[in-house]
């Protein structure tokens, strides 16, 4: 039987997980759960079933406190971000990052406040170099 292939990105239930993990440092199925939106009525078992999926994938790594499992996110916020962001790029804008912010600038719901705090960090960026 083929192994299957070990995902490099985070499912959108996985992600909201993670999210939760990232705020917290670490945490146990409890203490994720009572981060979720209380409209999300989750169960104790399928969450613990993400966290252990997801240490399965490598994304979270747990250590065992008396009877719980605390985890801990193996997989940095920022470096996340920026993979996701390369893999979108590459996918959705033929690998040119100037495509992809066009889009969100030219996007009518963006406000003129994001608009400017944007030109910050790109003038910041270019006096850097």
């Amino acid at each position: 039987m083929r192994q299957k292939k070990k995902s490099e990105f985070l499912t959108e239930v996985e992600l909201e997980f993670m999210t939760e993990l990232w705020a917290l440092g670490e945490g146990s199925v409890r203490d994720v759960l009572a981060r979720l939106a209380p409209e999300r009525d989750l169960a104790y078992t399928s969450a613990a079933t993400i966290l252990r999926i997801m240490e399965q994938k490598e994304f979270v790594t747990s250590e065992k406190q008396g009877k719980t499992f605390v985890y801990k996110p193996i997989l940095e916020k920022d470096a996340y971000q920026a993979k996701t962001l390369r893999d979108l790029s590459d996918k959705l804008f033929d690998g040119t990052p100037a495509s992809m912010v066009a889009r969100l600038v030219d996007d009518q719901g963006i406000s003129d406040q994001a608009l400017e705090e944007i030109r910050a960090l790109l003038e910041r960026r270019l006096t850097e170099q």
